[in-house]
């Protein structure tokens, strides 16, 4: 009985994830990275404190780029949030995807989020949508204040 209790004790399980070093990865939204500056919340912080396990925020290389572009052709509101959200994604890991001319950013975050079951931090209602609908757990600013998330949080070696 003891035993039992042990093994499906969610405070021993998180005590096992990281012993077994695993990290989370996160994908990260364009939006995602201006959370900071639009609710003044340190994502890096209250991530920990979420997750309560080690984690890597990767940002997609379309991604990237839309940010670039916003920092060049947008308001000078949103060029001066884009090129600090440029140095935020100087923090994380960026993953170089083959973009089809045709495919959203959206797309193209949803598509890998499917093929290597990440989770994706976002603030796009829609994009939000759409994931939940296949099944993709979804992290999200509640309420202005903190963040909160949506489905199963897996970590992946």
């Amino acid at each position: 009985m003891e035993i039992y209790r042990l093994w499906n004790d969610p405070v021993n399980m998180i005590a096992k994830l990281k012993q077994g070093k695993k990290t989370l990865k996160i994908i990260l939204d364009s939006n995602a990275l201006f959370v900071p500056f639009q609710f003044k919340i340190d994502i890096f912080e209250e991530l920990g404190k979420l997750l309560n396990m080690k984690f890597d925020l990767v940002v997609l290389s379309p991604i990237r780029k839309e940010l670039e572009a916003i920092a060049e052709k947008g308001s000078p509101k949103m060029r001066k949030w884009a090129s600090c959200a440029l140095k935020l994604a100087e923090r994380c890991s960026v993953l170089d995807i083959e973009e089809n001319s045709a495919e959203s950013p959206d797309d193209i975050i949803i598509k890998a989020a499917k093929m290597w079951n990440y989770p994706v931090f976002t603030n796009d209602k829609e994009l939000r949508r759409r994931l939940r609908d296949i099944s993709v757990p979804v992290i999200y600013v509640r309420k202005k204040s903190r963040l909160e998330f949506d489905g199963r949080i897996t970590p992946s070696v």
